[in-house]
């Protein structure tokens, strides 16, 4: 049972819900306004329903329904392997699981052909997959290949003890050498396909740390490093402190990319750390920049630069 505000008196019942049911697309809550599964005081209203203050909300969420999922053998970058977890290197351009407007050429898909011990752990459309990348986001990701691997990973994850470093290079110079964002993140309130730094309450809170590793004349190539997992985190975070990252029209305004062939995001998953389920050791993996990145870089570095790079003492 939801409480409207009274703050909240004369805004519509599918927007009001979308604010606060950030995991729930707004197409999806007016299909279930629809279906007469959601009730204002107890009665079935239309998604335009103007909310007075003061009513209480019931909302049924039936479960979704999960297709199998098919293996298709496409060939994995694969940086450890053992017969309790996977890590992989995913390329930019490739989606982690199957969703809307995408259902071939997944990382999950893949998974299930070279590993089909996967099969159910996690999931039967994620096949052991604790946590994602962006589609256009490079780098590492870990997978379980049992339910007791998977269970550990999820605890783990939850409890932060997974680290994850990333390279991003930005939009702009960053003045500071290095800082932490500590800003909640939620739906973007009009724009249900993007994410966005939200007021208390409206979001979950999320914690990025970075430092810069170069400067160039309009561009940083920055390490970033994760305290918590939202949805599309460190695009959102940096595009708030107004270096947003190369190749990311979403968050950036369309931008351009100083350099063609591209062909993603400026962001690699580089590093990734974790307790062994099993064996209970630490496994540390690094995956290299890929050569879009690469080529970037090389690109900047004979830009003329305003100032010289500063070094900054290592994240803590």
């Amino acid at each position: 049972m939801l409480t409207v505000e009274l703050a909240s008196a004369g805004a519509r019942l599918d927007r009001w819900l979308s604010d606060r049911l950030t995991e729930l697309s707004r197409a999806r809550l007016q299909t279930l306004i629809r279906g007469g599964l959601v009730r204002v005081d107890g009665a079935v209203v239309k998604a335009a329903h103007r909310l007075r203050g003061g009513e209480g909300i019931e909302i049924e969420v039936p479960p979704a329904v999960e297709e199998e999922l098919a293996p298709e053998p496409v060939a994995l970058s694969v940086v450890y392997e053992d017969d309790h977890v996977l890590v992989v290197d995913k390329p930019a351009g490739m989606v982690v699981h199957p969703g809307a407007g995408r259902a071939l050429g997944t990382l999950a898909a893949a998974i299930l052909a070279h590993a089909p011990g996967t099969a159910g752990v996690g999931g039967r459309r994620r096949p052991g997959i604790v946590h994602r990348l962006d589609k256009d986001t490079s780098g590492l990701l870990v997978v379980a290949k049992t339910a007791k691997a998977y269970d550990a990973l999820v605890t783990q994850l939850a409890a932060r003890t997974v680290t994850r470093r990333y390279l991003a290079v930005v939009h702009g110079r960053v003045r500071a050498d290095q800082g932490v964002v500590d800003a909640p993140i939620g739906r973007h309130p009009t724009a249900r396909v993007k994410m966005a730094v939200r007021p208390a309450g409206r979001g979950k809170r999320a914690v990025t740390r970075y430092r810069v590793l170069e400067r160039f004349s309009d561009f940083t190539l920055v390490e970033v490093r994760l305290e918590t997992g939202r949805t599309h985190q460190i695009r959102v975070h940096l595009a708030s402190l107004g270096h947003p990252v190369v190749g990311d029209d979403v968050y950036g305004r369309s931008r351009s990319v100083p350099v063609p062939g591209l062909d993603g995001y400026a962001l690699h998953a580089a590093a990734l750390g974790f307790i062994h389920p099993v064996f209970r050791k630490v496994i540390e993996c690094s995956a290299p920049l890929p050569a879009r990145m690469e080529r970037l870089l090389s690109h900047l570095r004979h830009i003329p630069s305003l100032a010289a790079s500063r070094p900054a003492r290592p994240l803590g």
